[in-house]
């Protein structure tokens, strides 16, 4: 694959992910009873992943791949480059801390030859469901990804510190109220 531009690469690298788990479905899970048979092989919601600080690793994606066996969270590199496992993509069989929204997710690297050659084949995953059968239909297990990237895709909430009023008189502690004794610990 060559540097195309970003939009391009993601969708480049997508529709890879769908073909490569596609034809992982087709071969090597034919037959397997863990296969949800109302479903199929679709990424979600894939978005260019904000890159954290001054890291200098590829560019990733984040989006969720549902297949009849498996919901994942996947961060998909959309250029080829050297595995630095604090941007990614994590070496196979490694995991690492990610920090998405507010949330802290555990990723494993993983290597899918069926993506292509060398660090193209290489991605990171986080188990959502498995296996899929509580899913009616594509359109329940389409609706759970956006809701679970819509979540994590939230800002970090800011913390709120109400200061308390200048004025206001010291309360007494609750135990000490019920055992008599004033805010000064004294009893009454």
């Amino acid at each position: 694959m060559t540097h195309a531009p970003l939009p391009a690469m993601l969708a480049q690298r997508t529709q890879a992910l769908c073909q490569a788990f596609g034809r992982i479905q087709r071969e090597r899970m034919d037959g397997v009873p863990v296969l949800n048979q109302q479903l199929q092989v679709q990424a979600v919601g894939f978005e260019l992943q904000p890159q954290a600080g001054d890291s200098a690793g590829p560019p990733m994606a984040l989006g969720v791949l549902v297949t009849p066996w498996f919901m994942n969270l996947i961060r998909l590199p959309l250029q080829a480059g050297p595995v630095v496992s604090n941007v990614g993509p994590l070496p196979p069989g490694t995991n690492a801390p990610r920090d998405l929204g507010a949330q802290t997710l555990d990723f494993i690297g993983a290597h899918e030859p069926l993506l292509g050659d060398g660090a193209w084949a290489q991605y990171e995953l986080c188990s959502l469901y498995s296996p899929m059968f509580e899913f009616a239909d594509q359109a329940a297990a389409v609706a759970t990804a956006h809701e679970v990237l819509r979540l994590l895709r939230l800002p970090p909430a800011q913390p709120v510190v109400v200061p308390a009023p200048a004025s206001a008189p010291p309360q007494p502690a609750r135990r000490g109220f019920l055992l008599g004794r004033s805010a000064g610990g004294a009893p009454r």
